[in-house]
């Protein structure tokens, strides 16, 4: 056997010549570390976010095809890559040279906000075009089914790129639902921006594609393709990679190293190495070997050979489907159907079958379909006769083993075709439809004896049921013979239930409703395929269509309008009230924007990985670091003992956490040292051969918990009015109950990273950070080192998001980093892997709330006790500011003349919980709403009555004493009633449900009422600093103490600027936020940064103009480069710090102000719900939001849809789990799913508030980043008006419970039917369960 010693591919039209290729390299850390092309973002390392997503392509010799695949870089070994040309974001286009017209038209159409995400989703795009120059809508939409974005809310992105797809409308800008009504309001239909051109100012023709213009794939990999295909060995210290041609090589390999892991697109070993810690010293990957690579289709059936990838079975399958009788291919056709949701384009394209069989995952998505079709599995070893294995009840032998013998080697896989008696469907219910593994799957096939309903055969398959799939063999041999009628039916669902036990604490947890989907997708089969029947005239029974829809239909495609005021130009360069681009659009769609993990390493510049603690709460006992130590390119182990300083940080000044754990810790994920090495890679190898000796103590994890347990973190607070009891005794009626909020992790696509570097004088260290709060950091950095604060100077570009995450929390790993800095005096860089952010970070405050309620028959609420309780996590942090804001919006938008609300901070061992988006707003709201649909169901009334009742007038007092002025709360209620058209569709809902019993719709209207910025008893921060310089050129340099995060506050602020001193935008600049120009910054936070830092701009641009007015007016005529000139030459400063402070003074006798002004906004949503899974569709939301005089339309229309789409991930999506013991469970988007393309509103309409007013902040805007997002809980109560309606159809009503997050297993058991009651709930405390509420 030959091999070649180089790997040889192309990057970027590059020709790479790497002649030590590492094995264990991916090509993500090959393009980042070695070529220096940082566009791609390592967002998980797990190819769940496609952060890192890039085009690879090859020329397929046989068809004679130049092949374009869209993959994660941070999966692909690099040694796959030999012969490949790899394409980057880098490599399609430049604000340098020209951009990408799928770059240019992202960044037009306000499609990135941080821009951590964008690369990602402009290579996919790129990719999908490159295959295809004219995709339809729903090609495109689907294709970033490997996508997250936690920012925009999506439809920017999906309906900015609509204009390269076939439905694009023709007239472009000049569409006739791009328009200006009479009024100044803008409404456009597209991404809301005129196509994502502002006003019309690009020409539409320029944006669409043209493919002849793109680089060409690298002749030599053409020319001398059969050079490539050759056997290659690539050789580390730990690992070898084969990669054999043929057969009798593959076959000689395996029987010499017969432990040797077989890989294709290593989606699987991949993660196994990362989070398992796997190693695999010898690799042998099959691309290349013919016979596992051929896809034949014959009279019985598909031949796949092993290697064959998901993205070429599905073009397989579907050319069958095609071409071939309907009958013959039932069975493909279930696949088909099952593929599109199997993980994503860019794992299909790369994984194979062979590796998903192999691999006999308990929850796959094929292996059930394949078992229940009967497939055939042919096998080869070196030294037995080829065999053929049947995917029977006898293949799967234990936990991830098969019936193949060590040495034998899986060639081809037979999927069967289907005969003209057989019925085939699968089946699969996951959290999230895009990319999300399966709770349970099932592959369900039936065949009659011919002509009749009477069962032949049947095979009934299932996943996530055992360790492995499982057939139910007992229902499947009782049902032989049977009718295809109810009473077979009731057979099944009695069988499955014997057939497929789950003890209650079984893994993976949700044990009834797993159990439940088992009858409910036999239910489903059995009405699918008897109404094939009756079609066929086998069965003349007529199947009421009430009955006979069982699932959802197919999602349509995304469509909106945005619809705002857009304000007159005082001058011809204002931009104030415009909707201008994000300032870094462009170099975030290019690659260009540098992230602090962009910046190119210096000189000794070394990585720290962290030991974690992996115990919720024990002594430290002994950390052993020997092994460590010995590690290639270790340096040191930094602990507590090497702190100069002290080792202690928190909410500054306050400290309640250490920077190193030295004799306990407190919970999972506790930094207790880091190893300093020369890699990353070596760092965090090292960190997991430190050894920690623990003796444990028992943990508290939940509220209850910590209730039971007096575990309080300080003395409870109290916010009301009135008498409550009195109230109580003057109530017609007066109810109790329980309601729990989850923990919500912050998933910001750029993970916390640091770089610190010490100035080798006077003890100064310069910090590039990701953080929200630089001043936080500079302080506590500053305490940690034993300096003064003036020493510590913390610099700021961008972060990739944050949402609260990075106010305070970034702290903790940014102490150790500088600890390390200063004892190696060596630049120290951290940046954390997804698992590791998850851990050490901590989450939003979940909330357990119990309500009391008093009120009339007619349902005015009289009286309101209620008492909140929030998981603090380890340490206080900014849990008593969550409360505060969570008591202080404890009833919504709705007066109440006696409350009283209670909140108690729970100390428990898991991660400290932090600042989340509208810190406890969403989480109060949530209680709020539940009450009052609790007091609507106990008097049949609707809440939209109950809401109505009992709404606050503008003309009200808050119950703490703060007029409601300028809230405009009754305007809003009204117009989103009359915009989404609410009476009629009410109406409509009805009349479907009352039609449908398996699938239903809901609809729900929720208002919100929010206090904007920093309350009174944090007055302090409602300060900003800025400073301009206007240099001698014209041009100016504007900084401020916000930090740019995605929420657009850097282009609102050159809009200020530009406006105030009357000058093009192009005139100003923003370079970074660094606290040696600013000092005492605030945290960009409270949705106040405009606000603040715009009032400050302002002031300061002002300073300049008054200084500049005489030379202005003793010639008028002059331009604003004489006049600088002028007052350069007259000795006239042309610098200038603004400053801008607010004065809230409140009290609870006097009352006052509490929050500087208010925001309110509504939201009508409509939701299809399928009653036997619980899976749901948005249908369509409806926004009316108070934005003031909008900064920015674009901008602002952007945070409202983000906001809106965190708030459904929220209350609807994301479920964070941790075991009993305190461990997370959720690391990573695998498991823990936010919402994605698919999941936002099919039609997502919103409408600015038009001639409203704001005196309290600049040129008369509103802050807006955090009130929309308790707007999603409009989704939570839709799907709860569903339910309502299927348990109303089997007799039940009156209020129930539903917990958020409405994942699909709440929300099928709360649905509440001859299913769901076959499996009751086991007894609480009568098992372990395997994750807690928190």
């Amino acid at each position: 056997m030959e091999f070649s010693t180089p790997l040889v591919f192309f990057v970027n039209g590059q020709k790479i010549v790497e002649n030590n290729a590492d094995p264990n390299e991916t090509l993500l850390q090959y393009v980042r570390n070695r070529l220096h092309l940082t566009g791609s973002k390592l967002g998980c390392g797990e190819g769940g976010c496609g952060a890192c997503t890039v085009m690879v392509s090859s020329y397929g010799q046989h068809r004679d095809q130049i092949i374009h695949l869209s993959v994660n870089a941070c999966l692909a070994p690099i040694c796959s890559l030999h012969g490949m040309a790899v394409t980057t974001v880098e490599g399609i286009g430049s604000t340098k040279t020209r951009l990408h017209p799928v770059q240019e038209q992202l960044a037009n159409a306000h499609g990135t906000q941080c821009g951590f995400c964008t690369p990602g989703i402009v290579m996919s795009m790129y990719t999908l075009l490159r295959n295809n120059p004219r995709p339809t809508q729903k090609e495109m939409e689907s294709y970033f089914d490997g996508n997250l974005c936690r920012c925009t809310g999506y439809r920017p992105i999906l309906q900015g790129f609509q204009s390269f797809t076939k439905d694009a409308c023709p007239m472009g800008e000049n569409c006739c639902m791009n328009k200006k009504d009479g009024s100044g309001q803008v409404t456009n239909n597209t991404d809301g921006m005129v196509n994502g051109v502002a006003n019309g100012e690009a020409d539409e023709t320029s944006l669409l594609y043209d493919p002849s213009q793109e680089p060409i794939f690298p002749p030599e990999l053409k020319v001398n393709a059969h050079l490539y295909n050759t056997s290659l060995k690539f050789s580390s210290s730990s690992n070898t990679w084969y990669r054999p041609i043929s057969l009798d090589e593959l076959l000689d390999l395996k029987k010499l190293h017969p432990s040797a892991r077989l890989i294709v697109g290593n989606t699987e070993l991949g993660i196994e190495k990362k989070f398992k810690n796997a190693e695999f010293p010898v690799l042998i990957c099959t691309t290349h070997i013919e016979a596992m690579n051929e896809v034949q289709l014959d009279e019985r059936g598909l031949v796949i050979g092993a290697s064959v990838t998901l993205s070429r079975i599905q073009e397989a399958m579907q050319s069958a489907v095609d071409s071939l009788p309907e009958w013959k291919t039932r069975i493909f056709a279930a696949f088909l159907d099952m593929l599109q949701w199997f993980a994503s384009h860019q794992i299909r394209n790369v994984a194979a079958i062979g590796g998903n069989i192999m691999t006999a995952s308990p929850i796959s998505d094929l292996i059930p379909l394949l078992m229940a079709a009967g497939a055939e599995l042919y096998v080869m070893s070196k030294d037995s006769k080829p065999r053929y294995v049947k995917m029977d009840h006898t293949f799967l032998k234990g936990y991830r083993k098969t019936d193949l013998n060590p040495e034998e080697i899986l060639i081809s896989v037979k999927v069967p075709c289907s005969n003209e008696q057989e019925h085939f469907y699968g089946y699969k219910v996951a959290n999230r439809k895009d990319d999300d593994i399966a709770i349970v799957s099932a592959g369900l096939d039936v065949q009659f004896q011919k002509g009749t309903d009477v069962i032949e055969n049947i095979s009934c398959a299932y996943g996530g049921m055992a360790p492995t799939t499982v057939m139910a063999l007992k229902t499947m041999a009782a049902l032989i013979g049977s009718h295809w009628d109810e009473s077979m039916l009731t057979k099944a669902c009695n069988q499955l239930e014997a057939d497929l036990p789950l003890s209650p604490g079984a893994p993976g947890g949700m044990v009834e409703f797993r159990r439940t989907l088992t009858t409910s997708f036999f239910f489903k089969f059995f009405i699918t395929v008897k109404t094939k029947l009756i079609e066929k005239g086998i069965i003349t029974e007529i199947l009421s269509p009430e009955k006979s829809v069982v699932s959802l239909g197919p999602r349509a495609c995304t469509k909106g309008i945005q619809v705002f005021e857009e304000h007159t130009k005082e001058s011809p360069v204002d931009i104030v009230g415009h909707p201008v681009a994000h300032n870094s659009a462009q170099q975030q769609t290019t690659g260009e924007a540098v992230y602090v993990d962009d910046m190119k390493k210096i000189e000794g510049e070394l990585n720290i990985a962290f030991v974690l603690s992996t115990k919720a709460r024990a002594k430290i006992l002994s950390v052993d670091t020997s092994d460590a130590l010995q590690m290639p390119g270790v340096k040191d182990y930094v602990c507590a003992k090497d702190v100069p300083g002290k080792n202690i940080f928190g909410v500054w000044p306050m400290a309640d956490e250490e920077i190193f754990a030295s004799n306990e810790v407190y919970c999972h994920g506790q930094i207790i040292g880091g190893i300093v090495a020369d890699t990353k890679v070596h760092a965090q190898k090292a960190a997991k051969k430190v050894k920690v000796g623990y003796e444990e103590m028992k943990p508290i994890i939940t509220i209850e918990e910590a209730i039971a347990n007096n575990s309080f973190d300080g003395e409870s607070r109290s916010m009301g009015r009135g008498d409550t009891e009195a109230g109580f005794a003057k109530s017609d009626h007066v109810i109790e109950g329980e309601v729990r909020v989850g923990a919500q992790e912050h998933f910001y696509l750029e993970t916390i990273t640091h770089r610190v570097i010490p100035q080798n004088e006077d003890g100064c260290v310069e910090l590039y950070a990701s953080t929200q709060a630089a001043t936080d950091m500079q302080l506590q950095v500053a305490r940690a080192l034993g300096v003064n604060a003036n020493r510590v100077v913390v610099k700021v570009k961008r972060i990739g998001g944050a949402f609260g995450g990075k106010e305070i929390r970034p702290v903790s790993t940014a102490l150790p980093a500088a600890v390390a800095a200063v004892k190696l005096n060596s630049p120290i860089r951290t940046d954390l892997d997804r698992d590791e952010d998850m851990i050490i970070t901590g989450t939003r405050n979940p909330f357990l709330a119990k309500y009391k309620v008093g009120f009339t028959s007619e349902g005015k609420i009289i009286s309101l006790d209620v008492q909140m309780y929030l998981n603090s996590g380890k340490a206080t942090d900014l849990s008593r500011s969550v409360m505060t804001r969570a008591l202080s919006h404890c009833e919504n938008a709705y007066n109440i003349p006696n409350i009283r609300a209670t909140g108690c901070l729970c100390k428990t061992n898991i991660s400290t919980n932090t600042a989340f988006r509208a810190f406890g707003g969403p989480q109060s709201y949530f209680i709020v709403e539940t009450w009052i649909t609790h007091v609507a169901d106990f008097l049949g009334k609707p809440t939209k009555e109950i809401r109505e009742l009992n709404m606050y007038k503008d003309s009200d007092m808050k119950f703490f004493k703060q007029p409601l002025e300028g809230s405009n709360l009754t305007r809003i209620w009204q117009e989103v009633q009359e915009k989404s058209n609410y009476e009629s569709r009410k109406k409509t809902v009805d009349e479907f449900n009352r039609n449908s019993r398996w699938v239903k719709h809901g609809l729900s209207l929720i208002p919100v009422l929010y206090g904007i910025g920093y309350e009174s008893e944090a007055n302090f921060l409602n300060q900003g600093s800025a400073l301009v310089h206007i240099y001698l050129d014209g041009s100016v340099l504007v900084t401020h103490g916000g930090v740019e995060m995605g929420q657009g506050l850097h282009i609102k602020m050159i809009q200020i600027a530009s406006h105030v001193l009357k000058i093009p935008r192009d005139k100003v600049f923003i370079n970074d936020t660094t606290t040696d120009k600013i000092p005492n910054t605030s945290p960009s936070a409270a949705s106040s940064s405009s606000d603040i830092y715009g009032g400050a701009v302002k002031n300061a641009c002002e300073i300049l103009c008054k200084r500049l007015e005489p030379y202005m007016k003793s010639n008028p005529n002059g331009t604003w480069e004489s006049w600088v000139g002028a007052a350069y030459m007259d000795c006239i400063q042309l610098s200038a710090s603004g400053f801008y402070n607010r004065s809230l003074k409140w009290d609870k006798e006097n009352g006052g102000k509490l929050f500087p002004y208010w925001v309110c906004g509504a939201a009508v949503t409509e939701v299809e719900l399928d009653c036997l899974t619980g899976e749901h569709e948005v249908l369509r939301t409806d926004i009316v939001m108070d934005v003031g005089r909008s900064l920015n339309p674009a901008v602002d229309i952007g945070q409202i849809e983000g906001a809106f789409t965190q708030g459904y991930g929220l209350f609807c999506l994301e479920h964070y789990k941790i075991n009993p013991d305190g461990i997370l469970l959720t690391q990573g988007p695998s498991t823990y799913k936010i919402p994605s393309f698919r999941n936002v509103p099919v039609e997502m309409n919103v409408h600015l508030l038009k001639g409203s007013r704001n005196d309290e902040a600049v040129f008369s805007s509103k802050g807006i980043g955090e009130p929309p997002l308790f707007l999603g809980a409009s989704v939570f109560f839709a799907i709860k008006d569903a339910i309502s309606s299927a348990r109303a159809d089997e007799g039940i009503t009156g209020y129930f419970r539903i917990d958020s997050p409405a994942t699909p297993d709440k929300i099928r058991m709360a649905c509440q039917d001859r299913f769901s009651k076959q499996f009751p709930s086991a007894q609480k405390g009568s098992y372990r369960p395997w994750f807690v509420d928190l």
